[in-house]
């Protein structure tokens, strides 16, 4: 019986050779322990354009940080104020305030600290960091007075100087409102060679503006038909915070006793038709504005304001407030809104109402209460008010005031010329700029006008208007510190920021 001899063939040399390396190598990694280095792994913002409504982004990191040593070595150019939060290897970073439109910031991060090699007495340091973002450019809209832009629509970009006009001659713009991406304007317009100021029609335009990083803009000054004035007129409207409803005022032609509050997609479902209106089936109501959930329109109605729901059955209000006669502004969240009451005096009062049931008094004035605006960066509230000077004349002072909410502290900002009462304010995203408006009426004008005079709301005619900027410091800062607005190189009248 003869004896097997076994043979190691060279592939089986190979594969133990390679076994015996690796084993080497494992045996070594063991006796070194964890060597891998800490890096960022995500950054949620990287190279992205981010607006007032972006309040926090997120770092992601490959290892188990040590926190404190992250926060002491984050750096952000220029400074954003803001706080921490961590859940595991993800830390997030909260905007104390809205980020400064119009700028370019750099966030860095090097001598962190890896959390378990701090632990085994190691000093392991992150991966140094760099990332970059950007917040949208500061963006104006008004509508032009001079010759080539009478009646237009204007798009005005003061961070690269450049000035678009997005509408055509042919239409006389009257209001506006954007879309909360800026992508869109919706207008009411007449026609040029019609006069007639109840004739307006509803459009959108695009602005040439993308409010995404690396996303296209749609070409600027596409001009889509929304609503006609066929049947009924279009007095006022009002766009939803989330960009998806329209509220219309509008007055059926041939009868004028059927007058109400209409509702209508402000966008298509991807059909060819083209979304059709319907009737808001409450009792007719005054100055309205839709709420911030965008689920609810609140309306000046008889004696004081309801609060009436889109969907379902608005004869019964969700809210009625009796004492007060118009919401004129609401907080971003819908926490907060300004008020007005109108007193038997002739007086009007301001004041601050809450979810909460809380109702503060603000001011009192003797003229009007033209406008407010929330400020989402801090506690403050700002108002365009008129005071009455001559009773007489009846001849209104208007001015511009901030409230401290919290303390309800007022400081006067701008007081303007007597019988200025067709100023308009527009308080800008971030917080940092109020834009208003001078409008110069047309002294005597001739009985015969052209069809496309503009017009103030009180009936005036304009004859030119020019646009001011007012740079904004929190009211601490703004009590020891001068500011005095700017006039920028535009000829126009209601000016509105691009969110």
């Amino acid at each position: 019986m003869t004896k097997s001899k076994t043979f190691i063939q060279p592939l089986d040399r190979i594969a133990i050779a390679l076994m015996l390396l690796l084993s080497v190598l494992i045996g070594l990694i063991i006796l070194q322990g964890d060597v891998v280095t800490a890096r960022v792994r995500d950054f949620t913002w990287q190279n992205q354009q981010i607006g007032a409504e972006d309040n926090s982004f997120t770092l992601t990191f490959s290892r188990p940080m040590e926190t404190k040593s992250v926060e002491d070595n984050l750096k952000i150019e220029p400074p954003l104020a803001g706080k921490f939060s961590w859940a595991g290897r993800r830390m997030v970073y909260t905007l104390l305030t809205p980020a400064p439109y119009g700028t370019n910031y750099k966030l860095q991060l090097q001598g962190a600290k890896d959390k378990f090699a701090q632990q085994e007495g190691k000093n392991r340091l992150i991966q140094a960091f760099t990332g970059s973002f950007r917040t949208r450019d500061r963006v104006i809209l008004y509508i032009g007075t001079n010759q080539e832009e009478q009646g237009r629509l204007v798009l005005y970009n003061l961070t690269q100087e450049q000035k678009r006009v997005l509408t055509p001659k042919d239409l006389i713009a009257m209001d506006f409102e954007s879309f909360p991406d800026g992508e869109k304007i919706l207008f009411s317009a007449r026609a040029s060679n019609n006069e007639d100021l109840l004739s307006a029609q509803l459009y959108t335009v695009t602005t040439g503006v993308s409010s995404k990083s690396g996303q296209e803009a749609q070409p600027g000054g596409k001009v889509d038909l929304v609503l006609d004035s066929k049947d009924y007129q279009n007095l006022k409207f009002d766009l939803s915070p989330d960009g998806q409803t329209i509220v219309i005022q509008r007055g059926n032609k041939n009868n004028p006793g059927d007058f109400g509050l209409w509702f209508m997609p402000a966008t298509s479902d991807g059909s060819a038709e083209k979304p059709t209106p319907k009737r808001l089936k409450s009792q007719p109501g005054g100055d309205f504005t839709i709420t911030p959930d965008s689920k609810a329109v609140a309306v000046a109605q008889g004696q004081g304001a309801a609060i009436l729901p889109l969907q379902g059955d608005a004869s019964k209000p969700l809210d009625f407030l009796p004492q007060f006669g118009l919401v004129q502004a609401f907080s971003k969240d819908g926490s907060q809104a300004a008020m007005v009451k109108f007193n038997t005096d002739y007086t009007r009062d301001l004041f601050l109402v809450t979810n909460q049931g809380v109702q503060k008094q603000l001011l009192k004035t003797t003229g009007s209460i033209l406008s407010c605006q929330f400020d989402i960066a801090s506690p403050t509230l700002y108002c365009l008010l008129t005071q009455l000077v001559s009773k007489e004349q009846y001849i209104e002072q208007p001015y511009v005031v901030a409230i401290d909410l919290k303390t309800g502290q007022q400081k006067p900002l701008l007081v303007l010329p007597p019988a200025q009462r067709n100023v308009q304010m527009s308080l800008s995203a971030d917080g940092l700029g109020l834009l208003f408006d001078q409008v110069v009426p047309q002294a005597n004008p001739p009985v015969s006008l052209p069809t496309n005079t503009l017009k103030t709301d009180d009936g005036d005619v304009i004859a030119t208007s020019s646009l001011w900027l007012m740079p904004l410091l929190p009211i601490a800062d703004a009590a020891t510190v001068e500011i005095r607005p700017e006039q920028l190189p535009l000829a126009g009248f209601h000016p509105r920021w691009l969110p």
